[in-house]
């Protein structure tokens, strides 16, 4: 791996841009220059990596003359607006938001499934959504295995997926319903304490939402399945972190939940956790501030023929956001790509 990256991350404050330098000193990650940036107004915050103190800059296009990777963790309005500046700066861009990634000219990238589409970049990288990152890790290998057909998952998602706004949302609607006050409704459409929501960002015209089509969208372009059916179910829940998974696939070739047990302990960024009799299953509360995605509950889907059903958990903080980002980093440093 080269050393010395120039690196800049835009969103420094947020929760995703903390992640990633908290992920960043966790890996070692050969940052020879650490470029702080945020909305003007949030300049002069001092933030701390590696024991050393960074003040936060304004993102103009002038900052990025001296980076070599930048990582975006801000809104799609933002990323659309910065990054091609940001390239033409001769910096590679690695988006975490929406604005790039079913753009045919920008690989949107799980390392673990396809990281060879990192070598075809023009100077930005998509990072994919949380759910579509943590169910790919988990289907992939059992696709390159048995060839899926058909995809059905529905999401549980904590409220962290909606920034720290959404945390001090499910707080404040907490402490409401103890104490038989009015909830404020401000992230979410309806008070989540002690509640479920089956609603994540803005309906499309087919009755699903944009969320749900998000895994859809993604899933095919990044597995290279243009034809793979996908129908998902995306639910807001009471958590605060890492997002958990119900997924049924259904496969060309007859795969045992034995096999898929075995195929998946062997499977990059993944743990097995699959003893039901023991209670031994992916929970979200001991996923959290993990890198890999839990698998278990892996068993045959008895409404459909060559069915498997399985339950998955993983950060979306981490694996869903800072760490794949990190990871495309780490492959762009490592070949020289940038």
């Amino acid at each position: 791996m080269a050393e010395g990256i120039k690196l800049a991350i835009v969103g420094a404050t947020g929760a995703v841009g903390q992640e990633m330098l908290k992920v960043l000193e966790e890996r070692n990650f050969p940052v020879g220059e650490l470029i702080c940036l945020a909305d003007p107004r949030e300049a002069g915050t001092r933030l701390k990596f590696k024991g050393e103190e960074h003040i936060v800059a304004a993102a103009t296009p002038e900052a990025f003359k001296a980076a070599d990777i930048a990582l975006l963790a801000v809104g799609s309005d933002i990323s659309q607006m910065i990054a091609p500046d940001i390239v033409a700066q001769n910096c590679v861009v690695i988006d975490n938001s929406y604005a790039f990634r079913m753009d045919p000219e920008v690989p949107l990238i799980v390392p673990e499934v396809n990281a060879d589409d990192i070598d075809w970049h023009k100077g930005i990288i998509a990072n994919p959504n949380c759910s579509t990152i943590i169910m790919v890790v988990a289907v992939n290998p059992l696709h390159q295995a048995a060839s899926i057909k058909r995809i059905l998952v529905s999401t549980y998602q904590a409220v962290s997926g909606a920034g720290k706004a959404g945390l001090d949302e499910l707080d404040q609607h907490i402490h409401a319903a103890i104490n038989g006050v009015e909830p404020i409704l401000s992230v979410f459409q309806h008070p989540i304490a002690f509640n479920v929501i089956p609603h994540i960002d803005v309906f499309e015209d087919n009755a699903y939402t944009r969320e749900e089509m998000k895994m859809v969208w993604e899933t095919q372009k990044i597995m290279h399945a243009p034809e793979l059916r996908i129908a998902a179910t995306a639910v807001r829940i009471p958590v605060y972190r890492s997002h958990s998974e119900s997924i049924y696939i259904e496969t060309e070739k007859a795969l045992s939940p034995q096999e898929a047990r075995q195929i998946l302990a062997d499977a990059p960024g993944v743990i097995v956790q699959d003893d039901p009799l023991h209670n031994t299953y992916p929970m979200p509360l001991f996923s959290s501030n993990r890198d890999e995605v839990f698998v278990g509950r892996i068993r045959r889907d008895i409404s459909s023929e060559n069915g498997l059903a399985m339950w998955v958990a993983a950060d979306q903080i981490r694996k869903g956001a800072a760490t794949n980002a990190i990871q495309i980093a780490e492959i762009v440093s490592a070949k020289n790509l940038y």
